[in-house]
Protein backbone atom coordinates (compact mmCIF):
# COMPACT_ATOMS: atom_id res chain seq x y z
CA UNK A 1 0.00 0.00 0.00
CA UNK A 2 1.26 3.44 -0.87
CA UNK A 3 1.68 5.86 2.12
CA UNK A 4 2.48 9.90 2.06
CA UNK A 5 2.72 11.51 5.33
CA UNK A 6 3.13 15.34 6.11
CA UNK A 7 4.13 18.23 3.92
CA UNK A 8 3.99 15.03 1.13
CA UNK A 9 0.75 14.85 0.93
CA UNK A 10 -0.06 18.54 1.30
CA UNK A 11 2.13 18.58 -2.08
CA UNK A 12 0.96 15.88 -3.45
CA UNK A 13 -2.82 17.25 -3.13
CA UNK A 14 -1.94 20.86 -4.45
CA UNK A 15 -0.33 19.45 -7.57
CA UNK A 16 -3.41 17.08 -7.86
CA UNK A 17 -5.41 20.09 -7.38
CA UNK A 18 -3.42 22.06 -10.16
CA UNK A 19 -3.47 19.55 -12.83
CA UNK A 20 -7.01 19.07 -12.59
CA UNK A 21 -7.14 23.05 -12.77
CA UNK A 22 -5.33 22.82 -15.90
CA UNK A 23 -7.42 20.22 -17.69
CA UNK A 24 -10.63 22.43 -17.56
CA UNK A 25 -12.23 19.31 -15.32
CA UNK A 26 -14.12 19.22 -12.19
CA UNK A 27 -12.06 21.13 -9.99
CA UNK A 28 -12.68 24.52 -12.38
CA UNK A 29 -16.25 24.74 -11.63
CA UNK A 30 -16.22 26.00 -8.19
CA UNK A 31 -16.58 29.62 -9.41
CA UNK A 32 -20.33 30.33 -9.61
CA UNK A 33 -21.41 33.07 -12.01
CA UNK A 34 -23.08 36.21 -11.84
CA UNK A 35 -25.95 37.60 -13.58
CA UNK A 36 -23.39 40.40 -14.58
CA UNK A 37 -21.39 37.38 -16.25
CA UNK A 38 -24.50 36.79 -18.07
CA UNK A 39 -24.87 40.38 -19.42
CA UNK A 40 -21.37 39.88 -20.43
CA UNK A 41 -21.45 37.10 -22.67
CA UNK A 42 -21.31 38.20 -26.08
CA UNK A 43 -17.89 39.74 -24.91
CA UNK A 44 -16.43 36.46 -23.07
CA UNK A 45 -15.05 34.10 -25.62
CA UNK A 46 -14.01 31.99 -23.19
CA UNK A 47 -17.62 31.23 -21.76
CA UNK A 48 -20.97 30.16 -23.46
CA UNK A 49 -23.53 30.96 -20.72
CA UNK A 50 -26.52 31.87 -22.60
CA UNK A 51 -28.57 30.60 -25.09
CA UNK A 52 -27.91 32.82 -28.21
CA UNK A 53 -24.10 33.12 -27.48
CA UNK A 54 -25.13 36.26 -25.66
CA UNK A 55 -28.63 37.67 -24.28
CA UNK A 56 -29.36 39.83 -27.43
CA UNK A 57 -29.25 36.32 -29.42
CA UNK A 58 -27.17 37.15 -32.42
CA UNK A 59 -24.47 34.38 -32.36
CA UNK A 60 -22.28 36.27 -33.55
CA UNK A 61 -18.05 35.77 -32.24
CA UNK A 62 -15.35 38.52 -32.16
CA UNK A 63 -12.95 35.41 -32.51
CA UNK A 64 -11.04 35.66 -35.57
CA UNK A 65 -8.18 33.23 -35.17
CA UNK A 66 -9.98 30.96 -37.80
CA UNK A 67 -10.69 32.63 -40.74
CA UNK A 68 -11.48 32.57 -44.10
CA UNK A 69 -7.29 31.85 -44.92
CA UNK A 70 -6.45 29.02 -42.58
CA UNK A 71 -10.25 27.44 -42.22
CA UNK A 72 -9.56 25.20 -44.65
CA UNK A 73 -7.51 23.64 -41.67
CA UNK A 74 -10.04 23.03 -39.54
CA UNK A 75 -10.58 19.13 -38.13
CA UNK A 76 -11.93 17.07 -35.26
CA UNK A 77 -10.30 17.76 -32.07
CA UNK A 78 -12.93 15.18 -30.18
CA UNK A 79 -16.09 13.89 -30.63
CA UNK A 80 -18.94 12.80 -27.66
CA UNK A 81 -21.11 9.66 -28.74
CA UNK A 82 -24.61 10.95 -27.30
CA UNK A 83 -25.52 7.27 -27.17
CA UNK A 84 -29.11 8.60 -28.03
CA UNK A 85 -30.60 7.99 -32.04
CA UNK A 86 -33.01 10.73 -31.65
CA UNK A 87 -33.00 14.33 -32.55
CA UNK A 88 -30.25 16.58 -31.47
CA UNK A 89 -30.52 19.58 -30.99
CA UNK A 90 -28.55 21.16 -28.22
CA UNK A 91 -27.08 24.01 -27.91
CA UNK A 92 -23.73 23.50 -26.24
CA UNK A 93 -22.86 25.67 -22.96
CA UNK A 94 -19.28 27.04 -21.81
CA UNK A 95 -18.84 27.75 -17.90
CA UNK A 96 -14.97 27.61 -16.15
CA UNK A 97 -13.90 25.03 -18.56
CA UNK A 98 -16.86 22.53 -18.29
CA UNK A 99 -19.08 21.89 -21.46
CA UNK A 100 -22.79 21.17 -20.88
CA UNK A 101 -25.26 19.55 -23.50
CA UNK A 102 -28.59 17.59 -23.50
CA UNK A 103 -30.38 15.37 -25.33
CA UNK A 104 -34.12 14.30 -24.91
CA UNK A 105 -33.31 11.94 -21.44
CA UNK A 106 -30.08 12.90 -20.46
CA UNK A 107 -27.36 15.92 -19.21
CA UNK A 108 -23.92 15.61 -19.49
CA UNK A 109 -20.85 17.54 -18.33
CA UNK A 110 -17.72 17.62 -20.94
CA UNK A 111 -14.04 18.44 -20.54
CA UNK A 112 -14.18 20.43 -23.48
CA UNK A 113 -10.55 19.62 -24.12
CA UNK A 114 -10.27 16.55 -24.23
CA UNK A 115 -14.22 14.76 -24.60
CA UNK A 116 -14.23 13.09 -21.04
CA UNK A 117 -17.04 13.22 -19.51
CA UNK A 118 -17.13 14.67 -16.01
CA UNK A 119 -20.92 13.12 -15.57
CA UNK A 120 -24.29 12.37 -17.07
CA UNK A 121 -27.60 12.46 -15.55
CA UNK A 122 -30.47 10.43 -16.96
CA UNK A 123 -34.16 10.71 -16.93
CA UNK A 124 -36.21 7.91 -16.64
CA UNK A 125 -39.85 8.77 -18.59
CA UNK A 126 -42.74 6.67 -18.57
CA UNK A 127 -43.56 5.37 -21.65
CA UNK A 128 -46.69 7.49 -22.32
CA UNK A 129 -44.11 10.68 -22.20
CA UNK A 130 -42.92 9.68 -25.41
CA UNK A 131 -46.47 10.00 -27.63
CA UNK A 132 -47.07 13.39 -26.67
CA UNK A 133 -43.66 14.85 -28.16
CA UNK A 134 -44.84 16.47 -31.29
CA UNK A 135 -41.93 16.95 -33.76
CA UNK A 136 -38.99 14.09 -32.36
CA UNK A 137 -38.00 13.48 -29.22
CA UNK A 138 -35.26 16.28 -28.40
CA UNK A 139 -34.00 18.96 -26.11
CA UNK A 140 -32.48 22.56 -26.77
CA UNK A 141 -30.06 22.57 -23.80
CA UNK A 142 -29.76 24.10 -20.27
CA UNK A 143 -29.23 27.41 -18.36
CA UNK A 144 -26.65 27.96 -16.45
CA UNK A 145 -26.17 30.49 -12.95
CA UNK A 146 -24.53 30.38 -9.79
CA UNK A 147 -23.21 26.75 -9.46
CA UNK A 148 -26.40 25.21 -10.99
CA UNK A 149 -27.26 23.81 -14.04
CA UNK A 150 -31.29 24.13 -15.34
CA UNK A 151 -33.17 22.10 -18.05
CA UNK A 152 -36.87 21.44 -18.84
CA UNK A 153 -37.86 17.94 -19.75
CA UNK A 154 -40.30 16.04 -22.16
CA UNK A 155 -42.87 15.82 -19.08
CA UNK A 156 -42.95 19.19 -18.70
CA UNK A 157 -40.83 19.59 -15.66
CA UNK A 158 -37.92 21.92 -14.64
CA UNK A 159 -34.72 20.24 -13.54
CA UNK A 160 -31.73 21.69 -11.27
CA UNK A 161 -28.29 19.90 -11.22
CA UNK A 162 -25.28 21.14 -9.21
CA UNK A 163 -22.76 21.83 -11.64
CA UNK A 164 -19.85 20.40 -10.23
CA UNK A 165 -21.62 16.69 -9.59
CA UNK A 166 -24.23 16.51 -11.62
CA UNK A 167 -26.59 15.75 -8.19
CA UNK A 168 -30.59 16.44 -8.97
CA UNK A 169 -31.28 19.97 -6.46
CA UNK A 170 -34.53 20.24 -7.53
CA UNK A 171 -37.45 19.70 -9.61
CA UNK A 172 -40.30 21.27 -10.46
CA UNK A 173 -43.93 20.36 -12.99
CA UNK A 174 -44.45 22.94 -14.54
CA UNK A 175 -47.65 21.54 -16.72
CA UNK A 176 -49.57 17.81 -17.05
CA UNK A 177 -47.68 16.23 -19.63
CA UNK A 178 -50.59 14.13 -20.50
CA UNK A 179 -52.72 17.03 -22.12
CA UNK A 180 -50.27 17.96 -24.23
CA UNK A 181 -47.56 19.99 -22.44
CA UNK A 182 -43.99 20.00 -22.98
CA UNK A 183 -40.25 21.61 -21.94
CA UNK A 184 -37.82 21.46 -25.01
CA UNK A 185 -36.33 24.64 -25.17
CA UNK A 186 -33.11 25.99 -22.95
CA UNK A 187 -34.16 28.08 -19.54
CA UNK A 188 -33.59 31.35 -19.39
CA UNK A 189 -31.98 33.51 -16.22
CA UNK A 190 -32.65 37.48 -16.64
CA UNK A 191 -32.46 39.30 -13.64
CA UNK A 192 -31.98 36.76 -11.68
CA UNK A 193 -35.51 34.53 -12.31
CA UNK A 194 -35.51 31.65 -13.85
CA UNK A 195 -37.61 31.65 -17.22
CA UNK A 196 -39.45 28.72 -19.35
CA UNK A 197 -42.13 28.55 -22.36
CA UNK A 198 -44.05 25.63 -22.83
CA UNK A 199 -44.19 23.37 -26.28
CA UNK A 200 -47.71 21.25 -27.01
CA UNK A 201 -49.53 24.06 -29.78
CA UNK A 202 -51.34 21.15 -31.47
CA UNK A 203 -52.94 19.44 -28.50
CA UNK A 204 -55.29 21.87 -27.72
CA UNK A 205 -53.18 23.35 -24.85
CA UNK A 206 -52.49 26.84 -23.12
CA UNK A 207 -49.29 28.46 -23.73
CA UNK A 208 -47.70 30.52 -20.92
CA UNK A 209 -44.49 31.59 -19.87
CA UNK A 210 -43.33 30.62 -16.26
CA UNK A 211 -40.85 32.66 -13.83
CA UNK A 212 -39.20 30.75 -11.07
CA UNK A 213 -36.89 31.03 -8.26
CA UNK A 214 -33.67 29.69 -9.49
CA UNK A 215 -32.87 28.47 -5.74
CA UNK A 216 -36.01 26.74 -5.46
CA UNK A 217 -38.00 26.19 -8.41
CA UNK A 218 -40.76 27.77 -6.71
CA UNK A 219 -43.14 29.72 -9.48
CA UNK A 220 -43.27 33.35 -9.09
CA UNK A 221 -45.53 34.20 -11.70
CA UNK A 222 -47.32 32.94 -14.78
CA UNK A 223 -48.10 35.32 -18.18
CA UNK A 224 -50.71 32.91 -20.00
CA UNK A 225 -50.31 33.81 -23.67
CA UNK A 226 -53.76 33.05 -24.56
CA UNK A 227 -55.96 35.68 -23.15
CA UNK A 228 -59.19 34.85 -20.86
CA UNK A 229 -61.45 36.11 -18.16
CA UNK A 230 -60.44 39.69 -17.13
CA UNK A 231 -57.50 39.56 -18.51
CA UNK A 232 -56.85 42.40 -21.11
CA UNK A 233 -56.94 40.96 -25.00
CA UNK A 234 -59.93 38.08 -23.58
CA UNK A 235 -62.37 39.66 -25.96
CA UNK A 236 -60.49 38.44 -28.94
CA UNK A 237 -61.22 35.26 -27.96
CA UNK A 238 -65.11 33.59 -28.44
CA UNK A 239 -66.10 31.78 -25.57
CA UNK A 240 -63.74 29.76 -24.19
CA UNK A 241 -61.69 28.98 -26.82
CA UNK A 242 -58.57 30.49 -25.30
CA UNK A 243 -58.91 27.94 -22.78
CA UNK A 244 -57.40 25.73 -25.74
CA UNK A 245 -55.82 28.09 -27.64
CA UNK A 246 -52.19 27.26 -28.36
CA UNK A 247 -49.87 30.58 -28.32
CA UNK A 248 -46.72 27.86 -27.22
CA UNK A 249 -43.54 29.63 -26.19
CA UNK A 250 -40.93 26.53 -27.15
CA UNK A 251 -38.04 28.45 -27.75
CA UNK A 252 -35.67 30.52 -25.40
CA UNK A 253 -36.52 34.78 -25.45
CA UNK A 254 -33.82 37.33 -25.69
CA UNK A 255 -33.26 39.68 -22.96
CA UNK A 256 -32.15 43.65 -22.94
CA UNK A 257 -30.95 44.35 -19.53
CA UNK A 258 -31.06 47.96 -20.12
CA UNK A 259 -34.59 48.15 -20.52
CA UNK A 260 -35.07 44.70 -18.27
CA UNK A 261 -37.23 42.98 -21.00
CA UNK A 262 -37.35 39.75 -21.45
CA UNK A 263 -38.52 39.20 -25.57
CA UNK A 264 -40.03 35.73 -25.55
CA UNK A 265 -42.28 35.10 -29.04
CA UNK A 266 -45.57 32.88 -29.04
CA UNK A 267 -46.60 29.91 -31.47
CA UNK A 268 -49.54 29.32 -33.65
CA UNK A 269 -53.18 28.89 -32.57
CA UNK A 270 -55.13 26.14 -31.45
CA UNK A 271 -56.46 24.58 -33.64
CA UNK A 272 -55.48 25.87 -36.84
CA UNK A 273 -58.93 26.28 -38.38
CA UNK A 274 -59.28 30.11 -36.86
CA UNK A 275 -62.86 29.97 -38.24
CA UNK A 276 -63.68 28.03 -34.85
CA UNK A 277 -61.86 31.55 -32.81
CA UNK A 278 -62.66 34.32 -35.17
CA UNK A 279 -60.65 37.07 -33.74
CA UNK A 280 -57.35 37.91 -33.32
CA UNK A 281 -56.49 35.62 -30.59
CA UNK A 282 -54.24 37.79 -28.29
CA UNK A 283 -51.44 36.73 -27.89
CA UNK A 284 -50.85 33.93 -30.68
CA UNK A 285 -48.03 34.94 -33.28
CA UNK A 286 -46.68 37.62 -31.43
CA UNK A 287 -43.62 38.59 -29.53
CA UNK A 288 -43.81 39.88 -25.86
CA UNK A 289 -41.93 42.21 -23.96
CA UNK A 290 -42.24 40.94 -20.11
CA UNK A 291 -40.44 42.42 -16.75
CA UNK A 292 -38.84 39.39 -15.68
CA UNK A 293 -39.22 39.64 -12.26
CA UNK A 294 -43.13 40.20 -12.10
CA UNK A 295 -44.25 39.03 -15.71
CA UNK A 296 -45.72 41.99 -16.36
CA UNK A 297 -46.66 42.64 -20.03
CA UNK A 298 -45.09 45.93 -21.04
CA UNK A 299 -45.86 45.50 -25.21
CA UNK A 300 -46.69 43.27 -27.46
CA UNK A 301 -46.60 42.81 -31.35
CA UNK A 302 -49.07 40.32 -33.46
CA UNK A 303 -47.34 38.99 -36.40
CA UNK A 304 -50.18 36.57 -37.70
CA UNK A 305 -53.54 38.15 -36.07
CA UNK A 306 -56.47 34.98 -36.18
CA UNK A 307 -53.47 32.83 -37.60
CA UNK A 308 -54.45 29.96 -39.71
CA UNK A 309 -51.33 28.53 -40.96
CA UNK A 310 -49.37 27.74 -38.24
CA UNK A 311 -47.04 30.47 -38.41
CA UNK A 312 -45.41 30.35 -35.07
CA UNK A 313 -42.96 33.40 -33.97
CA UNK A 314 -41.61 31.45 -31.25
CA UNK A 315 -38.21 32.36 -32.60
CA UNK A 316 -38.10 35.05 -31.37
CA UNK A 317 -35.49 36.91 -33.38
CA UNK A 318 -32.14 39.17 -32.34
CA UNK A 319 -31.54 42.29 -30.68
CA UNK A 320 -29.26 44.74 -32.85
CA UNK A 321 -28.53 48.65 -32.34
CA UNK A 322 -28.77 49.64 -35.97
CA UNK A 323 -29.06 52.72 -37.91
CA UNK A 324 -32.39 53.61 -39.04
CA UNK A 325 -32.74 57.32 -40.94
CA UNK A 326 -29.53 58.36 -40.05
CA UNK A 327 -30.59 57.24 -36.02
CA UNK A 328 -29.43 54.40 -34.13
CA UNK A 329 -32.49 52.35 -33.12
CA UNK A 330 -32.91 49.95 -30.71
CA UNK A 331 -34.20 47.14 -32.87
CA UNK A 332 -35.87 43.40 -32.29
CA UNK A 333 -35.27 41.76 -35.83
CA UNK A 334 -37.39 39.07 -37.02
CA UNK A 335 -37.48 36.25 -39.84
CA UNK A 336 -40.82 35.23 -39.11
CA UNK A 337 -42.33 31.67 -40.54
CA UNK A 338 -45.65 33.85 -42.43
CA UNK A 339 -42.18 34.85 -44.72
CA UNK A 340 -41.93 38.47 -43.86
CA UNK A 341 -38.80 39.75 -42.38
CA UNK A 342 -39.88 42.63 -39.36
CA UNK A 343 -37.66 44.94 -37.63
CA UNK A 344 -39.71 46.58 -34.73
CA UNK A 345 -38.68 49.02 -32.50
CA UNK A 346 -37.91 46.97 -29.43
CA UNK A 347 -37.89 50.21 -26.55
CA UNK A 348 -42.10 49.99 -27.50
CA UNK A 349 -42.68 47.22 -29.91
CA UNK A 350 -43.04 49.31 -32.95
CA UNK A 351 -43.18 48.21 -36.52
CA UNK A 352 -40.08 49.86 -38.93
CA UNK A 353 -40.14 47.82 -41.48
CA UNK A 354 -41.71 44.26 -42.74
CA UNK A 355 -40.84 42.75 -46.04
CA UNK A 356 -41.14 39.38 -47.87
CA UNK A 357 -37.81 36.82 -47.41
CA UNK A 358 -39.34 34.26 -49.18
CA UNK A 359 -42.69 33.40 -51.54
CA UNK A 360 -46.09 34.48 -50.11
CA UNK A 361 -48.99 34.41 -51.42
CA UNK A 362 -50.75 34.34 -48.43
CA UNK A 363 -50.74 38.25 -47.29
CA UNK A 364 -50.41 41.06 -50.08
CA UNK A 365 -48.41 42.97 -47.82
CA UNK A 366 -48.00 44.13 -44.17
CA UNK A 367 -49.40 47.48 -43.32
CA UNK A 368 -46.97 49.54 -41.46
CA UNK A 369 -49.27 51.93 -40.43
CA UNK A 370 -51.21 49.43 -38.02
CA UNK A 371 -49.43 46.94 -38.62
CA UNK A 372 -51.58 44.04 -39.57
CA UNK A 373 -51.03 41.79 -42.37
CA UNK A 374 -53.27 42.22 -45.57
CA UNK A 375 -55.04 38.91 -46.35
CA UNK A 376 -55.01 38.07 -49.99
CA UNK A 377 -57.64 36.56 -52.39
CA UNK A 378 -55.82 33.31 -51.49
CA UNK A 379 -56.68 33.29 -47.78
CA UNK A 380 -59.91 34.55 -47.94
CA UNK A 381 -60.62 31.84 -50.26
CA UNK A 382 -59.22 29.33 -47.68
CA UNK A 383 -61.48 30.78 -45.38
CA UNK A 384 -64.40 30.48 -47.37
CA UNK A 385 -64.20 26.80 -47.71
CA UNK A 386 -61.59 26.86 -50.71
CA UNK A 387 -58.91 24.19 -51.10
CA UNK A 388 -55.69 26.47 -51.85
CA UNK A 389 -52.01 26.01 -51.97
CA UNK A 390 -49.92 28.30 -49.58
CA UNK A 391 -46.82 30.12 -49.83
CA UNK A 392 -44.71 29.61 -47.26
CA UNK A 393 -45.94 26.31 -46.02
CA UNK A 394 -46.20 25.35 -42.30
CA UNK A 395 -42.60 24.99 -42.22
CA UNK A 396 -42.21 28.58 -42.86
CA UNK A 397 -40.11 30.59 -44.59
CA UNK A 398 -37.34 30.06 -41.88
CA UNK A 399 -38.19 27.34 -39.68
CA UNK A 400 -37.45 27.01 -35.70
CA UNK A 401 -33.09 27.59 -36.23
CA UNK A 402 -32.33 30.50 -35.02
CA UNK A 403 -30.29 32.98 -37.61
CA UNK A 404 -26.91 35.26 -36.83
CA UNK A 405 -26.36 38.68 -37.54
CA UNK A 406 -23.63 40.21 -38.58
CA UNK A 407 -22.64 43.63 -37.17
CA UNK A 408 -19.76 44.80 -39.18
CA UNK A 409 -21.96 44.66 -42.56
CA UNK A 410 -25.50 44.56 -41.01
CA UNK A 411 -26.84 40.82 -42.32
CA UNK A 412 -28.46 38.81 -41.13
CA UNK A 413 -27.43 34.71 -41.84
CA UNK A 414 -30.34 32.30 -41.88
CA UNK A 415 -31.60 29.24 -43.47
CA UNK A 416 -34.55 29.89 -45.50
CA UNK A 417 -37.01 27.19 -47.03
CA UNK A 418 -38.78 27.46 -50.07
CA UNK A 419 -41.98 24.94 -49.68
CA UNK A 420 -45.26 25.53 -50.36
CA UNK A 421 -48.80 23.37 -48.75
CA UNK A 422 -52.14 22.43 -49.59
CA UNK A 423 -54.76 23.87 -47.32
CA UNK A 424 -57.98 23.64 -47.05
CA UNK A 425 -60.19 23.71 -44.02
CA UNK A 426 -61.96 20.68 -41.99
CA UNK A 427 -63.98 19.85 -38.60
CA UNK A 428 -62.16 20.41 -35.63
CA UNK A 429 -62.88 17.81 -32.34
CA UNK A 430 -60.70 18.08 -29.09
CA UNK A 431 -59.72 14.82 -27.40
CA UNK A 432 -57.31 14.88 -25.00
CA UNK A 433 -53.91 13.74 -26.21
CA UNK A 434 -54.21 14.50 -29.88
CA UNK A 435 -53.72 16.87 -32.43
CA UNK A 436 -56.17 19.45 -32.40
CA UNK A 437 -55.70 21.35 -36.16
CA UNK A 438 -59.37 21.12 -37.94
CA UNK A 439 -57.94 20.64 -41.52
CA UNK A 440 -57.02 18.46 -43.91
CA UNK A 441 -53.22 18.34 -43.09
CA UNK A 442 -51.42 17.04 -46.43
CA UNK A 443 -47.79 17.67 -45.73
CA UNK A 444 -45.63 20.41 -47.95
CA UNK A 445 -45.18 20.17 -51.12
CA UNK A 446 -41.43 20.32 -52.93
CA UNK A 447 -41.42 22.60 -56.12
CA UNK A 448 -40.16 20.90 -58.99
CA UNK A 449 -36.96 21.69 -60.85
CA UNK A 450 -35.68 24.45 -57.62
CA UNK A 451 -34.05 24.31 -54.64
CA UNK A 452 -36.12 23.45 -51.85
CA UNK A 453 -33.95 25.74 -49.13
CA UNK A 454 -31.61 28.71 -49.00
CA UNK A 455 -28.32 29.95 -46.98
CA UNK A 456 -28.94 33.44 -47.09
CA UNK A 457 -27.25 37.01 -46.35
CA UNK A 458 -30.60 38.86 -45.94
CA UNK A 459 -31.01 42.72 -45.30
CA UNK A 460 -33.44 43.43 -42.76
CA UNK A 461 -34.55 46.52 -43.80
CA UNK A 462 -35.65 44.88 -47.25
CA UNK A 463 -35.67 41.50 -46.95
CA UNK A 464 -33.59 41.17 -49.91
CA UNK A 465 -30.29 39.09 -50.28
CA UNK A 466 -27.21 40.19 -50.74
CA UNK A 467 -26.23 36.76 -51.81
CA UNK A 468 -27.49 33.15 -51.14
CA UNK A 469 -26.44 29.35 -51.28
CA UNK A 470 -29.09 27.02 -52.59
CA UNK A 471 -28.70 23.20 -50.76
CA UNK A 472 -28.71 20.58 -53.06
CA UNK A 473 -31.53 17.95 -52.33
CA UNK A 474 -32.80 18.48 -48.63
CA UNK A 475 -32.70 21.78 -47.24
CA UNK A 476 -31.01 22.62 -44.12
CA UNK A 477 -32.49 23.25 -40.97
CA UNK A 478 -29.51 23.87 -38.68
CA UNK A 479 -28.46 27.37 -37.06
CA UNK A 480 -26.15 29.95 -37.93
CA UNK A 481 -23.38 31.44 -36.53
CA UNK A 482 -21.44 34.65 -37.96
CA UNK A 483 -17.76 35.26 -36.60
CA UNK A 484 -15.05 38.53 -36.94
CA UNK A 485 -13.22 35.70 -38.77
CA UNK A 486 -15.50 36.28 -42.35
CA UNK A 487 -17.08 33.18 -41.67
CA UNK A 488 -20.79 31.77 -41.08
CA UNK A 489 -20.57 28.64 -39.63
CA UNK A 490 -23.71 25.77 -40.71
CA UNK A 491 -24.78 22.01 -41.18
CA UNK A 492 -26.64 20.39 -43.42
CA UNK A 493 -29.66 17.40 -43.73
CA UNK A 494 -27.02 15.54 -45.33
CA UNK A 495 -24.28 15.68 -42.22
CA UNK A 496 -21.88 17.91 -43.42
CA UNK A 497 -20.88 20.60 -40.82
CA UNK A 498 -19.84 23.99 -43.00
CA UNK A 499 -18.07 27.17 -43.03
CA UNK A 500 -19.01 29.99 -45.83
CA UNK A 501 -17.53 33.36 -46.61
CA UNK A 502 -19.83 35.76 -44.74
CA UNK A 503 -19.51 38.26 -47.61
CA UNK A 504 -19.38 36.12 -50.66
CA UNK A 505 -21.21 32.76 -49.82
CA UNK A 506 -18.49 31.07 -50.83
CA UNK A 507 -17.96 27.36 -49.23
CA UNK A 508 -14.84 27.36 -47.74
CA UNK A 509 -14.74 24.35 -45.29
CA UNK A 510 -16.93 21.50 -44.35
CA UNK A 511 -16.79 18.12 -42.60
CA UNK A 512 -19.28 15.08 -42.63
CA UNK A 513 -19.84 14.58 -39.30
CA UNK A 514 -22.15 11.18 -39.92
CA UNK A 515 -25.79 11.93 -38.94
CA UNK A 516 -27.86 15.40 -40.16
CA UNK A 517 -27.46 18.40 -38.86
CA UNK A 518 -30.45 20.45 -36.80
CA UNK A 519 -28.42 21.91 -33.98
CA UNK A 520 -26.77 24.79 -33.72
CA UNK A 521 -22.53 26.01 -34.22
CA UNK A 522 -21.12 27.66 -30.90
CA UNK A 523 -17.48 28.86 -30.53
CA UNK A 524 -15.36 29.39 -28.17
CA UNK A 525 -11.02 29.75 -27.12
CA UNK A 526 -9.18 28.74 -24.54
CA UNK A 527 -5.74 29.74 -23.69
CA UNK A 528 -5.21 32.06 -27.21
CA UNK A 529 -7.03 29.08 -29.81
CA UNK A 530 -10.26 28.55 -30.75
CA UNK A 531 -12.82 26.22 -31.44
CA UNK A 532 -16.09 25.47 -32.69
CA UNK A 533 -18.86 22.93 -31.50
CA UNK A 534 -21.92 21.43 -32.70
CA UNK A 535 -23.96 18.44 -32.17
CA UNK A 536 -24.81 16.09 -35.00
CA UNK A 537 -28.16 13.69 -35.23
CA UNK A 538 -30.92 14.48 -37.72
CA UNK A 539 -34.33 14.14 -37.10
CA UNK A 540 -36.92 16.43 -35.80
CA UNK A 541 -39.76 17.90 -38.11
CA UNK A 542 -37.80 17.94 -41.06
CA UNK A 543 -37.59 13.80 -40.55
CA UNK A 544 -41.46 14.22 -40.00
CA UNK A 545 -42.46 16.38 -42.83
CA UNK A 546 -40.03 15.71 -45.39
CA UNK A 547 -39.45 13.39 -48.39
CA UNK A 548 -37.97 10.54 -48.41
CA UNK A 549 -34.80 11.10 -48.46
CA UNK A 550 -35.03 12.75 -45.06
CA UNK A 551 -35.16 8.68 -43.47
CA UNK A 552 -31.85 8.00 -45.86
CA UNK A 553 -29.60 9.98 -43.33
CA UNK A 554 -28.40 7.68 -40.60
CA UNK A 555 -29.46 8.32 -36.99
CA UNK A 556 -27.00 9.02 -34.00
CA UNK A 557 -26.19 11.87 -32.02
CA UNK A 558 -22.71 13.26 -31.65
CA UNK A 559 -20.36 16.35 -30.01
CA UNK A 560 -18.38 17.40 -32.55
CA UNK A 561 -15.29 20.27 -31.56
CA UNK A 562 -13.19 21.25 -34.17
CA UNK A 563 -9.76 23.00 -33.84
CA UNK A 564 -7.19 24.58 -36.27
CA UNK A 565 -4.50 21.57 -37.17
Amino acid sequence: MLRIRGSKLEKTMKLIHLLLAGACTVGSIAHAQSLNDLKADHQTPGDILTYGMGYNNQRYSALKQIDKSNVAKLAPTWAYSLNNPQSHESQPMIHNGVMFVTTHDSTVAIDPLTGRQIWKQTIEYKRDVFAMACCGLLNRGVGVYKGKVFRGTLDARIVAYDAANGKELWSTTIADYKKGHAITSAPMIANGVLLTGIAGGEYGTRGFVDGLDPETGKQLWRFNTTAYGKEKGADTWPGETALRGGAPTWLTGAYDPELDLVYWGTGNGGPWNAELRKGDNLYIASVLAIRPKTGKLVWHYQFSPNDLYDYDATEVGMLVDMPIKGKKVKALVQANRNGFFYVLDRTNGKLIAANPYVKVNWADKVDLKTGRPIESAITKSIRAGSDEEVWPSVLGGKNWTPMAWNPSNGLAYANTLNMSWPYQLAKAEYKQGEWYLGMNFRGVTMPKDQPHGYLRAIDPMTGQDKWSVPWPGQPSMAGTLVTAGGLVFTGAATGEVMAFDSDTGAKMWEFQAGSGIIGLPVTWEHKGKQYVSIVSGGGGVWALLGDERAGQVPAGGTLWTFGLK
